[in-house]
């Protein structure tokens, strides 16, 4: 399964560098979202090396999900491609 990385997650004065918001392609409602929570996830940047996690949480109402990183994330991934497994 793929996703997308749309956003960091934070609030109004602080963003949480390990924390993103990824959009899965297929899930659309917060049920499909939910179904996914416990699996893991990895991003891997241009050079071959990768950042894995697991995803914590349904994000609003549209299918997008909460991702909890090992370590922070750089801005470079935002709009890449993650693999959920």
């Amino acid at each position: 399964m793929e996703g997308t990385i749309v956003n960091f997650r934070g609030g109004k004065h602080r963003k949480s560098p390990n924390q993103m918001i990824v959009s899965v392609s297929g899930v659309d409602d917060m049920k499909k979202a939910a179904g996914l929570v416990g699996k893991k996830v990895s991003w891997t940047n241009t050079k071959g090396n990768s950042i894995s996690g697991k995803i914590s949480g349904a994000h609003g109402n549209s299918g997008a999900v909460k991702a909890i990183f090992e370590k922070g994330m750089p801005g470079q991934c935002l709009g890449n491609k993650v693999k959920i497994e």
